[in-house]
């Protein structure tokens, strides 16, 4: 988190680039096809839309199935793009390794582009600049030794008209029948809560997903090979079991595995939070552009309150103090009285108030055990000062980062992670159940640890590199709530193996199905991130341009709730599963959401009906 405002932003080249060099490009992608065999089939399933759009699939809504103008026949695609949504419609199609195919598709309208991905060689594509009438666009490539499925697509540019296509084929060899997966196996349960339990399985080959069921009831689909199930009862026993399924249709379910849920409390709880939370920080110590805040003139909005910042007295002697901000700095600062008394207040209405260590100048290395103990001791005196509820942990910088050697976040070695993980246990026993840990990572410590951990098998990797997912893989029993800072980021790699960028809907979306959907390491599928539950999973944003690079619209914010909450709204990244008791939202920071009027509270209440 930042004491000034944001850093500046990074400006990317506008169309005209990017179309002046696939121009180039243009004429080496629609070359002349190979003639078909004679036992090449076209694959595409109602490439001429006559069905509507029956076996295609539209980002955010953008497709339809239109009578005219069309190609030939009865009905064509009319996709528009809007926002920073480029009206992506595509299916997968099953086609034979090492194999050659040629696509195709009739097409009009401005920057038409006709291409397909996971190919396994080169991914290829073409496009038009004008076509004020259908041109046909064609392009061919070969798929890899391994590869049994593509996806072909069309989509337009952003800010441009509606496009039509039509007519779309994909002429090659005929992929071998989809056989019905085999039956999961390895179906297990990890620890269980009074609301949740979090359960994982084997891959089944050939499956592209999976059904969970409870009690032989189907309760959730997902794509992946775990799921969080929520909303259980505590002190009660369920039985689950899953399937795998795909095109051919559905395996029998798995040998079942039996829970009994907790009897409340404790843990990693909710703390006594709501359903949904807004969690901001506080610029308590300090001013900055957007002006000092009171404690008492905190709306109502705010569930969590973080206070910014508890810093220590030197990087490495675990020492962490706080104090309000200076009257020469902030003219309107509360007397200490006052400050205790609006706590007070807060937490009588619900609230929860906790000191935030760290932040972007509060560099904290808990290097010895000696700044261990000053670190517990230091905090527990922040704590009962001002009779506060938990403790929020904003390692920024050079706080966390893991040794040469140190490869396996499951059992790390590195003495700043071991000691701040004990200090936090220590806290966490002295306080009790009630005690509320958040953490306020930034990418570059959690999501990124998907590609590079620490400096890598080899060494000269960024030792940082995924450096807080030890720290929260061993406290994700005390853990109440993970808010990662999407925002000051540079593109990070989602679990579609693509690189998201920051500023909409689809950043926080790919982020946040990383936490929830868990991953493996390093790329490592023996070192596998387990998926933290969604009551504990909220994703934090700027609350206006001025707080941080990132800044997403409260249009954008509202897609990706929709998404990750209902699976709607989703554009071209696809969730590994819905999870409605995804806790809430962060953000950085409360003064710089008065300082925009309360535009980004004002949107969480309006959504989730505070």
């Amino acid at each position: 988190m930042e004491r000034t405002g944001s850093r500046p932003p990074v400006r990317l080249s506008g169309p005209i680039a990017v179309f002046s060099a696939a121009l180039l490009a243009a004429g080496a992608l629609v070359a002349t096809a190979p003639a078909a065999g004679a036992a090449d089939v076209d694959l595409a399933s109602n490439g001429g839309f006559e069905a509507g759009l029956d076996g295609w699939s539209c980002t955010a809504g953008s497709g339809a199935a239109v009578s005219t103008p069309v190609h030939s026949g009865t009905s064509a695609l009319k996709a528009t793009p809007a926002g920073s949504d480029n009206a992506r419609c595509s299916q997968t199609v099953t086609v034979k390794p090492d194999s050659t195919y040629t696509l195709g598709a009739w097409v009009q309208g401005s920057y038409v582009y006709l291409g397909a991905s996971g190919t396994g060689t080169t991914d290829v594509s073409t496009w038009t600049q004008s076509a004020g009438a259908y041109k046909q666009l064609t392009t061919s490539f070969r798929t890899g030794p391994a590869t049994t499925s593509v996806t072909v697509y069309t989509h337009g540019w952003y800010g441009t008209p509606a496009y039509y296509a039509d007519d779309l084929t994909l002429t090659g060899p005929g992929g071998d029948p989809v056989a019905v997966p085999a039956t999961p196996t390895g179906l297990r349960a990890g620890t269980a809560t009074a609301s949740s339990v979090p359960l994982s399985w084997s891959a089944s080959a050939g499956a592209t997903g999976y059904r969970v069921y409870r009690g032989g009831t189907k309760i959730l689909d997902t794509t992946g090979t775990s799921a969080t199930v929520t909303g259980l009862t505590a002190s009660s026993a369920y039985s689950f079991q899953v399937s795998a399924v795909n095109a051919a249709g559905e395996s029998a379910k798995s040998a079942a595995v039996g829970v009994t849920t907790a009897t409340g409390g404790g843990g990693g709880g909710d703390a006594g939070l709501p359903a949904h939370a807004l969690v901001g920080y506080l610029h308590s110590s300090f001013a900055n552009g957007s002006g000092y805040t009171r404690m008492a003139d905190v709306p109502g909005s705010w569930d969590v309150i973080n206070l910014a910042f508890g810093e220590p007295t030197s990087v490495t002697s675990g020492d962490i103090r706080f104090s309000l901000c200076p009257v020469a700095e902030c003219p309107n600062v509360e007397s200490e009285a006052e400050f205790k008394a609006a706590i007070k207040a807060k937490q009588a209405a619900g609230k929860k108030v906790l000191i935030s260590i760290g932040g972007q100048n509060g560099q904290v290395q808990l290097s010895s055990t000696a700044a261990r103990d000053a670190f517990v001791s230091s905090v527990s005196k922040i704590i009962d000062t001002y009779g506060l509820d938990g403790l929020d942990i904003d390692f920024e910088g050079h706080s966390l980062s893991l040794n040469t050697g140190d490869t396996d976040f499951r059992s790390p070695t590195t003495p700043v992670i071991v000691n701040l993980i004990s200090a936090v246990k220590s806290l966490k026993a002295k306080y009790g159940d009630d005690f509320v840990l958040t953490m306020a990572p930034e990418t570059f410590f959690v999501q990124l640890g998907y590609q590079y951990y620490g400096s890598g098998p080899w060494g000269g990797q960024d030792p940082r590199a995924g450096a807080y997912l030890p720290v929260i893989h061993a406290l994700r029993d005390d853990l109440t709530l993970l808010h990662v800072q999407d925002y000051n980021s540079g593109s990070i790699m989602g679990l579609d193996n693509q690189y998201h960028s920051m500023g909409g809907a689809d950043f926080h979306i790919a982020m946040t199905d990383m936490l929830l959907t868990g991953f493996p390491v390093a790329g490592d599928q023996a070192k596998v991130f387990p998926a933290l539950r969604p009551e504990q999973v909220a994703f934090g944003l700027p609350a206006s341009t001025q707080a941080g690079n990132g800044h997403t619209s409260p249009a954008e914010v509202t897609k990706a709730l929709n998404c990750l909450t209902k699976k709607t709204d989703c554009g071209s990244y696809q969730t590994h599963g819905t999870w409605p008791g995804l806790r809430g939202l962060m953000t950085w920071s409360i003064n710089w959401d008065r300082f925009n009027n309360w535009e980004f509270s004002k949107n969480f209440d309006a959504y989730f009906g505070g």
